[in-house]
């Protein structure tokens, strides 16, 4: 199921369909009742990408594991 959420960023607003699931992932790093700048913009990018990359090394050492087909 879509759903539309509105960011503010640099006193401008964007709106943007996103999954259901995924509305709670961005709704942390991103308020949307207020304001954003773009250095907060980017610093939840980079929260976003450093988790994204501990999960995926998780996953690598956990395929590692595993043994050989």
């Amino acid at each position: 199921m879509k759903k539309k959420l509105t960011f503010h960023i640099n006193n401008m607003a964007y709106t943007i369909n996103v999954d259901a699931d995924l509305e709670n992932d961005l709704k942390t790093f991103l308020p949307l009742d207020e304001n954003v700048t773009t250095q907060q913009l980017l610093l939840a990018y980079i929260r976003k990408t450093q988790e994204f990359s501990k999960f995926k090394k998780e996953i690598e050492d956990i395929s590692n594991k595993l043994p050989p087909l």
